[in-house]
């Protein structure tokens, strides 16, 4: 068995940069995904009166920009460069969300019916880069996931509550 210090320097580099080049990739997806919520959030926003739904909106939508802003940091540390757009998928979850206010005349339930949707594919994408041990995070960032997940459900659960008191008002 060879140890460390005799393998060659470039074989030690290129499988660092390999990692570092994963795991910027996997932040980065996550600040796309990141970005898609706070559009979502923002558009929620403006297809409700609700003052209630604004406000929970506004906290949702400031729950992401922490994660973002903690994410690009995590990249400009690696040495990479954030990602500044949104998914194709959340352009399209965004025109429909549009779509249904619009049909529906901004119908509480459709926009809450949207949003726990939303929720659903953020936490997903968190769980997707967490279950999987091969995935080239540090035990740091999976650190910071986690408790950005943890986040992401208790947002969840603020979605799903007001969803239950708009169905037991009907």
């Amino acid at each position: 068995m060879l140890a460390d210090n005799c393998l060659p320097k470039s074989i030690t580099i290129n499988i660092k940069n390999m990692d570092t080049e994963a795991s910027m990739d996997l932040l980065n997806d996550l600040i796309i995904i990141n970005n898609d919520r706070i559009e979502g959030y923002k558009t929620a926003s403006t297809e409700t009166f609700a003052e209630d739904l604004r406000s929970l909106f506004f906290k949702l939508e400031r729950t992401s920009q922490n994660f973002k802003m903690e994410l690009e940091a995590e990249v400009n540390r690696l040495g990479g460069t954030p990602e500044e757009g949104t998914k194709t998928s959340g352009k399209f979850y965004r025109i429909w969300m549009d779509l249904k206010a619009a049909i529906t005349g901004s119908d509480r339930k459709a926009i809450l019916d949207s949003c726990e949707y939303g929720e659903k594919v953020a936490m997903n994408a968190y769980q997707n880069v967490l279950k999987d041990e091969e995935k080239a995070i540090t035990f740091e960032q999976r650190a910071m996931l986690s408790n950005h997940l943890n986040l992401l459900k208790a947002d969840y659960q603020k979605v799903v509550l007001m969803q239950t008191l708009v169905e037991s008002h009907d």
